[in-house]
C-alpha cells in the first residue's frame, strides 16, 4: 500500500461527514426515557466506516463526524447540551470499530464491560436479564465471515455501550428495560440488515476508485454479484 495523500484522507472524511450529518436530521425512532433522544438513520450504516476504513480510522470518522454534527447542533440551537447527548457520541464510534476489527479479544472485552456496568445499576440489576443482550457481540465475534453476524454484533455493541450509558445518566424502571426487549429485537435486527446491505453497497461503489484511493478497504467478497449470499 503506497502513502496516502492527505487530501485524499480529507475528501473521504468529508464525504462521510456529509453523510452522517444528512442522515442524523432523519429520526428512526424516539428513545424511552428521555426527551429529544433519537435512533436516527445513521444506525443503518454508521459501522460500515470501520469495513471500508479500517477499524480505528473508521471509528475515529464517526467520532468526528458525529461530535462535528453535535457541535452544529448546539450553535443553531437545534440541540441543547447535556450529559447523555454528549455520551451517545460513543456507541457508533465501538461499533465502527467493532465491525472493522479482526481482534477478537477487543470484540468481546466491550459488552462485557456493558454488562458488568449495567449490573452493578441498583435498576440494572433487577433487569438484569436485558443485558444478555450484549452477548451477542461477543458470540457473532467468532462467527466475522458472516456479514449478518458481523453487523448484528456491530450494532449490539452500540447498544450495549449505549445501554450502559442509559442506565446510570436516565431514570428508567426494571419495568420499562424490560418493556423494551421485543423492541430492541426488532430494532437491532433491522440495523443489522441495513448495516450489511450499506456495506455491500458501498463496497460496490467504491470499487471503482480502489486503486486511487488506496487506504479504502474493498471486500470482494461483498461486492454485489450471484455469489454473495454465500458469504451472508
Amino acid at each position: 500500500m503506497g502513502k496516502v495523500s492527505t487530501s485524499a484522507k480529507v475528501f473521504f472524511a468529508l464525504l462521510f461527514t456529509a453523510l452522517v450529518f444528512a442522515s442524523m436530521k432523519l429520526n428512526f425512532a424516539k428513545l424511552v426515557g428521555a426527551e429529544n433522544q433519537f435512533f436516527t438513520v445513521f444506525q443503518f450504516f454508521g459501522p460500515i466506516a470501520g469495513g471500508i476504513l479500517g477499524s480505528l480510522f473508521g471509528a475515529i470518522i464517526v467520532l468526528a463526524a458525529t461530535t462535528a454534527n453535535f457541535i452544529v447542533s448546539l450553535v443553531n440551537g437545534s440541540s441543547s447540551f447535556e450529559l447523555v447527548t454528549l455520551l451517545r457520541l460513543l456507541p457508533m464510534a465501538f461499533a465502527a470499530y467493532y465491525f472493522g476489527t479482526k481482534k477478537r479479544k477487543l470484540s468481546i472485552i466491550v459488552p462485557l464491560i456493558a454488562i458488568a456496568l449495567f449490573v452493578l445499576h441498583p435498576v440494572g440489576r433487577q433487569a438484569w436479564y436485558f443485558s444478555l443482550f450484549w452477548t451477542i457481540p461477543i458470540i457473532a465475534a467468532f462467527f466475522r465471515n458472516s456479514l449478518f453476524m458481523r453487523s448484528l454484533g456491530s450494532t449490539f455493541t452500540a447498544h450495549s455501550v449505549g445501554g450502559a450509558i442509559w442506565a446510570w445518566t436516565v431514570p428508567m424502571t426494571p419495568e420499562l428495560w424490560i418493556g423494551l426487549i421485543p423492541v430492541v429485537i426488532i430494532e437491532r435486527l433491522l440495523f443489522a440488515s441495513g448495516i450489511s446491505l450499506s456495506f455491500v453497497a458501498a463496497n460496490t461503489l467504491l470499487q471503482k476508485v480502489e486503486s486511487k484511493v488506496p487506504f479504502i478497504s474493498i471486500d470482494k467478497r461483498y461486492i454485489l454479484s450471484r455469489s454473495i449470499l454465500k458469504h451472508f
